[in-house]
This record gives C-alpha cells, structure tokens and sequence, in this order.
C-alpha cells in the first residue's frame, strides 16, 4: 500500500494520515513518538465528524530523517508545508508535548489564517530550562544527563521512564497505569525515530524561551495538563501556559501524568470533540 507523503520547502518527505470529514483537526506528538501514538484519538475523532490529520514528523515514523532541522522555526515551516498542501482551513491544531511548542511557533511565524483554535496537552511550553529569569526552570544539567543516558542506551532509558511517564512519581510497578505489551510498544515506536532526531528535538523542547510568544496567542486556546505530569511539569509548563495565554481554558486532569492520551483516553477524547465541534 503507498503511504501518503508531503514534501516540505526543503524536499523533507513528511508521512500523514487524513481520516474523516469535517473541521480539521491536526495532531502533533511527542518528541520521538510518531503519530501511531493517536491511537485512541485518531479514530473517535474520524468517527465523530471531524477531519483527522495527523503525520510523523521529520526524523521519525515514515518521514524522512534528515540530519538537520529540529529547531522549532524549521518544524513549524513543516506543519506550515502540511497544512498548505492539504489546503486545510479552520483547523484546530493539538500539540501534544514539544508539539505544543511547534503549534504555537507556527502561529508566531506563520499566522492563524488556517487555524480556528488550539490544544496545548501536555506542553513542553513556555520555557523549561532555569535561568536567572526564569528560576524555578530544570537545570540545564538535567537534559545533559538525559541525553547522555539516551545516547548510552536508549531502549533502556525509554524503558525505564515508561512508568513515571504513564503513572507519575507514584506509579505502582505491581498495578501499572498500562498494559506492558501498551509501554513496549509506544517505546517501540520512539526506537524508529532518528537518534539525531530524538536528542536534537528534546534540546530544542527544553532550550527554547517560548514565553513571548505564547503570550501572543490569539486564538481560543484550551490548555490541558495532568497534575502528576513530571516529562512537562505542571506548575512549570501547564499551569504558566494557561496563565500567560489571555482568555485560555485550562483543565487540570487531577491524577494524570505525561502520558494522559492513554491512561485518560476517554476523557481526552470527549474535551477534543467538544473543543472542536463548540
């Protein structure tokens, strides 16, 4: 079967999928993960009147894997490429993690002429790393003993994190948030990404200074983020989000952590549809 291909300004094939009819609705993942990761969004969303689109971004799942172009300027160019080549209109973007960060780079390059609304789940934004302005940011020693770890062994650092990722600091390993065979797979899944891609991805996520310009989000903006969240702490990204974007809707999902597109599955899809469709 061919898969569906865009190709960006700088010849990038990006894999998609576009499942329904409707409002559009583009899904943006994680930093490693592809857009299988929209398992238990994709289809309810398709299913429930909307137009869902999701891709693989560059250096992950189907998509081309060029050695460059993990900056934030350069991923939103290609969600920028994405949406013009599928001529979307009146979209809601989803940004899921450092995809929150893409989507709201977007808007600050490329303008809400094609969107209606956004999602930020599980943000990365505004700012992760501590600076003088910005004291109670991670360490800029944290992502170097991150990516240290990620380039000695990364199946077994994606392994180890499968727990906290899924069920926070007190996640229980004899009642797990998922099932095993749900975590090997989703680490399955990060393993197909470019190694290049995955390191030079999360330092884009933690170095970026994004406060500006998530201030200067115009568009209805529903911030999602789980209390328990420790990947994108919540006092740290979802809760300053909320606060610096004017008007925006934030919902605290009380015993979430990161990875609440699985653990809380139904409860996500009901806030999308109900974004989406309002």
């Amino acid at each position: 079967m061919t898969m569906p291909y865009v190709t960006t300004r700088d010849g990038t094939r990006l894999h998609y999928t576009d499942w329904g009819d409707g409002r559009p609705v583009v899904l943006l993942g994680a930093a490693m993960m592809d857009s299988r990761m929209w398992e238990f969004q994709a289809p309810f969303l398709a299913e429930n009147g909307l137009r869902c689109v999701t891709y693989d971004r560059r250096g992950c799942g189907g998509s081309d894997r060029p050695w460059e172009g993990y900056d934030y300027d350069t991923l939103a160019a290609d969600l920028a490429d994405l949406l013009d080549r599928l001529d979307l209109r009146d979209a809601v973007l989803v940004g899921y993690a450092v995809g929150g960060g893409e989507a709201v780079r977007y808007l600050s390059r490329h303008g809400a002429g094609r969107v209606a609304k956004l999602v930020l789940l599980s943000s990365t934004t505004p700012f992760m790393r501590r600076t003088p302005d910005n004291p109670d940011g991670l360490d800029l020693a944290f992502f170097e003993e991150m990516a240290e770890a990620i380039r000695r062994d990364r199946a077994g650092w994606l392994s180890g994190f499968t727990m906290p990722f899924f069920g926070g600091a007190d996640a229980d390993p004899d009642n797990p948030p998922v099932s095993p065979e749900l975590a090997r797979w989703l680490v399955g899944t990060c393993m197909d990404a470019s190694p290049k891609a995955g390191l030079e991805i999360y330092r884009t996520l933690f170095c970026t200074d994004q406060r500006a310009e998530t201030a200067a989000v115009k568009v209805p903006t529903l911030v999602i983020h789980g209390a328990a969240d420790l990947a994108a702490p919540y006092a740290l990204c979802g809760s300053r989000t909320a606060q610096l974007i004017p008007g925006s809707t934030f919902v605290r999902y009380e015993d979430a952590a990161h990875g609440l597109f699985a653990t809380h599955a139904e409860r996500l899809n009901q806030d999308l549809l109900a974004f989406a469709k309002g």
